[in-house]
């Protein structure tokens, strides 16, 4: 009687075992073959970092390049494009940042590697770059209520030329 009672204990002791195992689990193929975070949505680019960030590409501007990263709690957004210097700060003043875009220190080791992904240099690793940053819901920019923040970087390329950097999430 006592070897059955231990039996039993050890095969629902398996078993408890098993289902939380097994609640734990995604469930699907798919995403257990996409983890470990953070990834690159296939097919995301700059429309749909354009969309999330509501920053309107500028007529004209060229070397348009975007990307969305998924990651865990909140997917990052990077758009970059190249346009003239002026629309590069009407951009940046648009976003409503507390301060207009100032010279940054450059960083040796940049904060992050997101624009590698899109074939570019690390904006906080650029010399001379303006920046600015901004969480449109404290900015009360209700038109962004869906971003909890946003950079911009703008690097002088010649005269009157630009690249814009945005990096939103």
């Amino acid at each position: 009687m006592r070897i059955t009672s231990v039996l039993v204990k050890g095969f629902l002791g398996s078993l408890v075992s098993a289902l939380l195992l097994a609640s734990c689990s995604t469930g699907s193929r798919d995403r257990v073959a996409r983890d470990p975070y953070p990834y690159w949505e296939p097919g995301a680019g700059a429309r749909e970092a354009a969309d999330f960030m509501k920053v309107k590409v500028p007529t004209g501007a060229t070397e348009v390049k975007g990307a969305v990263q998924v990651n865990p709690q909140e997917d990052v957004y990077i758009l970059s494009f190249r346009t003239d210097r002026a629309t590069a700060i009407e951009i940046a003043t648009d976003l409503r940042p507390e301060k207009p875009p100032t010279a940054w220190n450059i960083s040796v080791t940049p904060a992050s590697e997101l624009f590698g992904h899109l074939g570019l240099p690390e904006p906080d690793t650029l010399k001379g770059a303006l920046r600015a940053g901004v969480c449109p819901p404290c900015a009360k920019d209700y038109r962004r209520r869906n971003v909890a923040w946003v950079d911009i970087y703008i690097e002088t390329l010649h005269a009157d030329q630009a690249r814009v950097y945005l990096h939103a999430f």
